[in-house]
């Protein structure tokens, strides 16, 4: 009895939970399984799919064949230039217009019943919006109407079915989403760092290039790049409002012409892997460029 009162502990080793927990696997840790599985249902596993369907064309043959037809008919490759023209101008034109009015809105009152207000358009949908755009900007809409009633023109415009409708409905929808993350980043600068600037002397434009621009240069190309992929993937706008099988003819018209007109998915996969492709590499060169601008810690943030 007194050799066991006398014995050494054994000393018990952490538990699993413990271990897990020091490798950062704990309860909160779980909460993430939920979205990762959707994500790998919803996206990872389509895009797999798809990537391996673009390989194995329709009447057979070579591994390459869906992308050697695509890069060899004009009517296809032509796609990435329309798409682009479309969606380059329209995410710039959106930045530019979206940063001179988050400065001014910075300094409003009223900013939550703008920014309410901005943003219905997003909420309406792209289908609801080119329905508006056709019967306003349509030749018998209320704009042309009005023109031709004040005597300023003699024929309507033609402002719907070509390059000019779509741009507007990419333009009417995307710009929201750009002025709010615009704004965000805006309000998110101290503005002692530009009263400092102030009392050295700097011009407004001076303020801007030298203390705006380059805390705001990361965000900006983040804006640019989530704007640029929405403008890229344009479909609805492009048959509603422009020429589907002229110069509106986008990449992702041709997609779903191949696999439900056709009925060749596995063409319809390979050139969903070439707009992926396309939009990926212009996210990337937008991404690295930001160095351009400014390499120094971005500390200017309030708080």
């Amino acid at each position: 009895m007194d050799v066991l009162a006398h014995a050494p502990a054994v000393e018990q080793g952490p538990s699993l939970r413990q271990r897990l927990a020091a490798k950062g696997f704990d309860a909160v840790t779980l909460l993430v399984v939920p979205a990762a599985v959707f994500s790998l249902l919803l996206f990872v596993y389509p895009f797999a799919f798809g990537f391996v369907l673009s390989f194995e064309p329709k009447g057979g043959g070579e591994w390459l064949s869906n992308y050697r037809r695509f890069f060899s008919d004009p009517f296809l490759y032509e796609t990435i230039a329309k798409t682009l023209w479309l969606a380059i101008p329209v995410t710039l034109l959106n930045l530019l217009l979206a940063i001179p009015i988050a400065f001014r809105v910075r300094l409003m009152r009223h900013q939550r019943l703008l920014t309410t207000i901005l943003v219905l358009p997003i909420t309406l949908g792209t289908v609801l919006v080119a329905e508006g755009l056709l019967n306003y900007l349509g030749p018998q809409g209320w704009f042309n109407r009005t023109l031709m009633t004040l005597g300023l023109i003699s024929q309507p415009l033609k402002l719907v079915h070509n390059y000019w409708g779509v741009f507007a409905s990419l333009l009417i929808t995307g710009f929201p989403f750009t002025f709010l993350l615009t704004l965000s980043y805006v309000t998110g600068i101290d503005p002692a760092l530009e009263q400092a600037a102030a009392t050295l002397g700097a011009s407004a434009w001076q303020r801007f290039r030298h203390v705006y621009l380059p805390l705001l240069m990361p965000g900006l190309a983040i804006t640019f790049c989530l704007s640029f992929v929405q403008a890229f993937s344009v479909f609805p706008s492009a048959v509603l409002l422009g020429e589907p099988a002229g110069p509106t003819r986008v990449i992702s018209i041709a997609a779903a012409q191949a696999a439900f007109e056709e009925y060749d998915y596995s063409m319809g996969a390979a050139i969903a892997m070439i707009m992926g492709v396309v939009q990926l590499a212009i996210v990337v060169a937008v991404l690295a460029s930001r160095g351009l601008f400014y390499r120094g810690p971005a500390s200017g943030a309030k708080g």
